[in-house]
């Protein structure tokens, strides 16, 4: 195992590398979707139901079924094979958390600090953007955390789609029964998921406003 180590460190950290670049680039589309349809089906209770409901249903489907779904639908662009697919299922896997972390957030805000920023004539949008969002940040940066680590290990599937990443480790050293791929890769996808919750967390903490961070 060291042998392999020493002889394959540059491959391991360039396969690193990409699978924290296609779950960075999944999470981070799902960021800019999940938080306004979470702001959205808090405002609009009505669509909470179906969006939550739709969002959960995807979450449901095998993570291989779901890559595999993604090749003919993105075949249509010439994009059926490579990091589109995984890119794509682990975005629809991460709207989850994400959503319902901003929903839940929103609504255990005090209505009385609602009604203080309406009686000093806030809009809405103002209300939004400087007071209800950074108050729900804790708990939106908590949704954030559950969907990169969970997706860390979902998107080691991407190496079947050609999406490469440490996937690639695992499934080689299936094929070919080195246990030696398999036991590094599972192991830098363990790693990589320990370091990022670490930094997701400790920005956690520096976005949160001291008035409502805990010592």
């Amino acid at each position: 195992m060291i042998e392999f180590l020493t002889h394959n460190w540059h491959r391991i950290l360039t396969l690193t590398g990409q699978h924290a670049w296609l779950v960075a680039a999944s999470v981070g589309a799902a960021i800019v979707v999940g938080v306004p349809l979470g702001v959205l089906v808090t405002r609009f209770r009505w669509l909470s139901g179906a969006v939550l409901g739709l969002a959960t249903v995807v979450l449901t489907i095998p993570s291989i079924a779901l890559f595999g779904l993604m090749i003919p639908a993105l075949s249509v662009y010439g994009m059926g094979i490579g990091p589109a697919p995984a890119v794509a299922a682990v975005f629809l896997y991460s709207l989850l958390p994400i959503m319902r972390n901003t929903s839940l957030a929103l609504r255990q805000i005090d209505p009385s600090i609602r009604e203080a920023g309406v009686g000093i004539g806030m809009t809405f949008w103002q209300r939004l953007r400087l007071v209800e969002l950074p108050l729900a940040v804790p708990v939106v940066l908590g949704g954030v955390r559950t969907a990169v680590v969970m997706n860390i290990g979902v998107m080691a599937i991407g190496a079947i789609v050609g999406a490469g990443g440490l996937g690639v480790l695992i499934t080689q050293g299936i094929s070919q029964s080195d246990t030696r791929q398999l036991v590094a890769g599972a192991v830098m996808v363990s790693l990589l998921a320990i370091v990022a919750d670490t930094l997701l967390h400790r920005l956690q903490r520096v976005l949160t406003p001291k008035g409502i961070r805990t010592v």
